[in-house]
């Protein structure tokens, strides 16, 4: 297996955790984003989209951070990672929505202006990260996890934004429960760090 990625897009770190989480070797390769090899041809083959990150595994290639923890979980039988009762089912599902979603245009948005200087409004994603921190830390308190009693590809799919998030300007200091379970996340075996960049924050 082959993983396209960059060390600071939250999208690419997501499934290298995943693949350090549950134990799969894979060959890293670094895509040259600044000068936009994702957008050459070679790389569009493999992602028509033009993002990072992208896994090969044999002929078969997975584009989207979310599309690639579903097929690694598939893959490999991690039911424990992606369960297969409707309910749990469902209720992993709608993190992954929210981790496309509202963290993308939220905390991820915000990061973005600082670390990649991005011509966003910094202000509107900043605001827009505190109101989904906000029902995280919400449902963070009902249980450790957020989408039922063990760890699934949610907690994944949520976790690089949400730990960057002050090195977009979002404070994370008045949720009490999202920083807790960003803790149990960095606990787990075979966790692998988000490289941090010193802005925001962060600085």
């Amino acid at each position: 297996m082959k993983l396209y990625y960059h060390p600071l897009s939250g999208h690419a770190h997501r499934a290298r955790l995943f693949l350090s989480l549950i134990g799969q070797p894979v060959e890293l390769v670094e895509v040259d984003l600044p000068r936009r090899a994702h957008k050459q041809p070679e790389f569009l083959k493999l992602n028509a989209f033009g993002q990072v990150p992208v896994l090969v595994d044999g002929d078969i290639a997975v584009a989207d951070s979310n599309a690639i923890l579903v097929y690694l979980s598939k893959k490999f039988g991690k039911t424990d990672w992606l369960p297969e009762t409707p309910a749990q089912a469902a209720a992993v599902q709608r993190w992954l929505s929210v981790a496309a979603g509202d963290i993308a245009f939220g905390p991820a948005a915000a990061r973005m202006v600082t670390v990649f200087g991005a011509p966003l409004d910094a202000e509107a994603a900043i605001a827009r990260a505190h109101v989904v921190l906000k029902r995280m830390d919400d449902a963070l308190a009902a249980g450790p996890w957020i989408a039922g009693p063990q760890p699934t590809i949610a907690d994944v799919a949520l976790y690089s934004y949400t730990a960057r998030a002050p090195e977009g300007c979002v404070d994370l200091q008045g949720y009490t429960h999202v920083r807790q379970w960003l803790a149990r996340v960095e606990a787990l075996p075979g966790f692998v760090e988000f490289q941090r960049t010193p802005v925001g924050l962060a600085a």
